[in-house]
């Protein structure tokens, strides 16, 4: 049996964003939305904005796992999206906090074994 080598490189691992308007008005609301929430942390996900996650993925098959189970986590009301960007993509983004410009986080670093 062949072993096929995947090289990693910017195309190929994945940043998956996900944004999201939840309704907060009543407490059931508020509930839903902080469980949406948790549940995003404790699959992998950081917050970059109060209503935006992101997570590095390895790869576009990897990405489309996480996608599918914020799908299975979806709330009753209010709006999600899911955005896929490739590492090249996501390191040529420029944040901005307050007027300084910060560079974009960087994913895990990658081991190769020869």
């Amino acid at each position: 049996m062949a072993l096929t080598h995947h090289r990693i490189n910017a195309y190929r691992t994945m940043w998956l964003l996900v944004l999201f308007d939840l309704p907060t008005e009543t407490k059931k609301e508020r509930k839903a939305a902080s469980q949406f929430r948790k549940i995003l942390l404790q699959d992998g996900f950081n917050m970059f904005q109060f209503s935006c996650y992101m997570r590095h993925c390895p790869s576009r098959e990897n990405a489309e796992v996480h996608s599918r189970r914020i799908q299975n986590h979806l709330p009753l009301f209010g709006h999600v999206g899911v955005f896929y960007i490739t590492d090249k993509q996501w390191g040529m983004t420029e944040l901005f906090f307050n007027t300084k410009a910060e560079k974009p986080k960087t994913g895990p670093q990658q081991l190769e074994f020869f």
